[in-house]
């Protein structure tokens, strides 16, 4: 099938061609789009503890960066130009934002992270930079020029608090309006400079670095491995410096090390946890007054179910991974299930057994689900 917001390729088409590989711009690819929300519902945001938020203000050579949670006052002071707001996250807030994302689900679910949008007035900018994952840029309201740059030159702006090129050149330049899509895979430069007040809307993707998923992955392992036996030496001998660690001992302490083992099934449950983790900075919020099972039951039957904003969902064989907890799941839950990760819903009238239904009841306590209205 021809998706109209990538200029009318498949998605294979622009897995093989684009993904990772070069940019692609579509002119109109989102006919009619001027952006979710207002400027100053973007400020609104900026204000809650629990958004990630970001001002960058251009004073000539000099870059300034600031981070929230802001008060309204932090805009009133603000210039006309040269200065752009940026919240990470909109989807966790925004029902449409999360619709938006929809959009892109010919990429798995495992590689989304989250839907960014940032504010500029006239001159407002980030800077000449790269980004380490892949994005597309969507403009909402007023138009943004774009340079990129293939270069292999990455030095970055000395002293400066965001990751700047110091040396960057332009290979290409578009100016992009409302409902124009730019894509750019990993470690393309590229420099974004409002050309009149403007809100672009990212979509970027997971790429983390080798260490942060090692350390995590040995975080996962404290408590999947156990190992038996205990340090022993019967055979130990006098050292004529005893503070020196001998070299039998190093040999007996390896060997014991040696013992930590994993398999396929260690990854992907590691995987699972460590994608559906949410971040820091989120958290859920349990129904103040949860509904009794029996009025859960009714209200879920007539209206149907929702996982909330903030939850991350995903699944592997018959485990199901909601918010950094696992489930496993029988084949008769599996589908429905299934069904809930890739839709993020379940209809009205979705037929459910009495342990799936309790399942869902403790997740609705937990925040993790919404119950939809009954029409």
């Amino acid at each position: 099938m021809r998706l109209s917001f990538l200029g009318g390729l498949t998605a294979q088409q622009f897995l093989r061609e684009y993904w990772q590989k070069k940019p692609l711009l579509v002119r109109n690819a989102f006919p009619g789009f001027t952006g979710l929300l207002t400027p100053d519902e973007l400020a609104g945001l900026a204000c809650l503890e629990e958004a990630e938020a970001r001002l960058v203000q251009n004073k000539g050579d000099k870059w300034l960066l600031r981070r929230g949670p802001f008060a309204e006052e932090d805009f009133q002071r603000l210039p006309q130009t040269r200065w752009t707001l940026l919240v990470q996250g909109v989807n966790l807030f925004l029902q449409e934002g999360a619709q938006l994302l929809e959009q892109f689900n010919f990429i798995p679910r495992s590689r989304l992270d989250d839907l960014m949008v940032s504010y500029a007035p006239k001159g407002g900018s980030v800077g000449p930079h790269f980004d380490p994952y892949d994005v597309f840029l969507i403009q909402g309201m007023g138009h943004r020029r774009w340079q990129i740059s293939t270069q292999s030159d990455q030095t970055l702006l000395p002293g400066a608090p965001l990751r700047i090129l110091q040396n960057f050149q332009p290979e290409q330049e578009w100016i992009t309006g409302p409902g124009d899509l730019l894509y750019l895979p990993p470690q393309c430069g590229h420099y974004g400079l409002a050309q009149d007040h403007c809100m672009t809307y990212s979509v970027g993707f997971k790429a983390p670095y080798t260490q942060e998923l090692a350390t995590q992955f040995l975080v996962y392992l404290q408590d999947e491995i156990k190992l038996e036996g205990m340090y022993q030496d019967p055979e130990l001998k006098t050292q004529s410096h005893p503070a020196e660690i001998s070299p039998a001992m190093i040999r007996k302490v390896g060997a014991m090390l040696r013992q930590i083992r994993w398999d396929q099934d260690t990854v992907q449950r590691f995987l699972g946890t460590y994608l559906t983790e949410p971040k820091s900075s989120v958290y859920f919020e349990p129904p103040a007054r949860p509904m009794p099972p029996e009025k859960f039951h009714q209200q879920l039957t007539q209206g149907g179910i929702r996982l909330d904003l903030k939850s991350l969902m995903l699944f592997h064989d018959n485990t199901v991974y909601l918010n950094g907890e696992a489930v496993e799941a029988t084949a008769e839950d599996l589908p429905t299930l299934i069904a809930l990760a890739d839709r993020g819903n379940l209809a009205a009238g979705t037929r459910l057994n009495e342990s799936l239904e309790k399942l869902f009841y403790q997740w609705y306590r937990a925040g993790y689900l919404v119950l939809e209205q009954a029409p």
